[in-house]
């Protein structure tokens, strides 16, 4: 497989690049703030995520049969845009989202439930401020590197209380199976508190803090991903985490999807 890739084809919103043997890295250009859209999420992320589970899995399965089996390692860093240090996303870009209920559990909800349960360790380049979906989706990830905030602010946090917003099944379960500590889920959901760095390692949101710019905090994130990523080499990271948690996975199911007679309801009422 020759990198970088570009998704989609034609004005790609990710690159997926492979700097090392055992690491792959999904970087996203969604505009200046990376806004979550269903084009990101359907046309691009999904297909990214696609391309490497395919590369590592034939990497894995060629040196099943050796006993050298390091070749079988990997690790993925989800990073926000290279060239800035202000946001790794923003959320979603409600503008994007169809007002037919249809968003969560048909683009979204599998984009979540896929990271939850990838096959390698996930890292997440908390490269800026990163807000709302775009949180829950860095909590997805196993983990999490973050800016320390001395170069620019950077913030973490769930504001959909402040503007009315219910959240969906798939972020409720994500948030509890994520963050053991009830005092601080009651501080993301229901204060909407934006966790400054330091404040966000403290309550064991992030796992480490990088002082410098986006490809400080990349460098970290690779080297946490070179270390952690021996851990894929026995082929059940996935799968002890499709039953860690279960519970979220099935919160993830449980948001409906909507009947074709409340979609064209929905759809109608929309154009008014």
């Amino acid at each position: 497989m020759s990198y970088p890739l570009g998704f989609p084809a034609e004005n790609p919103l990710v690159t997926v690049t492979h700097p090392k043997d055992t690491v792959w890295v999904i970087e996203l250009h969604n505009g200046l703030d990376n806004r979550l859209t269903p084009a990101l999420v359907d046309l691009a992320l999904k297909p990214a995520l696609n391309a490497v589970e395919g590369h590592w899995r034939n990497q894995w399965r060629a040196v099943q049969n050796a006993k050298d089996k390091s070749g079988g390692n990997g690790a993925l860093i989800i990073v926000g845009k290279r060239n800035q240090d202000k946001f790794f996303s923003n959320g979603l870009d409600l503008s994007q989202v169809p007002p037919n209920g249809n968003f969560f559990p048909l683009t979204f909800n599998p984009l979540l439930e896929r990271l939850v349960k990838f096959p390698i360790p996930t890292i997440c380049a908390i490269n800026g401020h990163c807000f709302a979906g775009g949180f829950m989706f860095s909590l997805a990830c196993d983990y999490r590197v973050m800016t320390d905030g001395s170069k620019r602010n950077a913030w973490l946090c769930m504001n959909e209380v402040d503007f009315g917003a219910v959240w969906p099944h798939s972020f409720a379960g994500i948030l509890n199976a994520k963050i053991g500590n009830a005092q601080v889920r009651r501080k993301i959901a229901l204060e909407g508190h934006r966790f400054t760095p330091k404040e966000a390692l403290d309550a064991g949101i992030v796992d480490r803090l990088v002082s410098g710019d986006t490809a400080a905090v990349l460098a970290q994130a690779e080297e946490l991903a070179l270390t952690v990523g021996v851990k894929a080499q026995g082929g059940v990271w996935g799968l002890i985490k499709n039953d860690i948690y279960w519970d979220a996975l099935e919160g993830i199911k449980r948001d409906p999807r909507m009947s074709n007679v409340v979609l064209e309801d929905a759809v109608a009422k929309a154009r008014l």
